[in-house]
């Protein structure tokens, strides 16, 4: 299972950079997009997820690292994707300004005055 999800965060790594190099607006949000995907499984896979077990210890309960999941990563997680939203949905504004003021949805504006 850790191979297929290393797999699975190396493609959405490996798509999101293709498609944030691309001079396209629309390609670029998608490729940050996916790059936040494959963040977020990234920060989850590292938390060693554990089935039917308690998120934080009891008291007097052994500190064994196989007896608990961590809930931090979860955490960590959810604050990303909210902040992922946030950022999705400020870069679609500044495209759509950008196609706007432009005429053009390239991320370099056409090239008009670049040396």
């Amino acid at each position: 299972m850790e191979l297929a999800l290393a797999l699975v965060i190396g493609a959405l790594t490996a798509a999101g950079v293709y498609l944030l190099l691309r001079s396209r607006s629309f390609d670029m949000i998608l490729g940050l997009t996916l790059l936040s995907y494959a963040t977020n499984l990234l920060i989850f896979s590292a938390g060693r997820l554990v089935v039917g077990k308690p998120p934080v210890l009891k008291p007097g309960v052994e500190t064994v690292l196989a007896n608990y999941t961590d809930p931090l990563p979860q955490a960590l997680v959810l604050t990303a994707i909210v902040i992922a939203f946030a950022m999705t949905a400020v870069t679609i504004v500044v495209a759509m300004r950008s196609r706007a003021d432009n005429g053009d949805d390239h991320v370099d504006a056409g090239g008009e005055g670049m040396p």
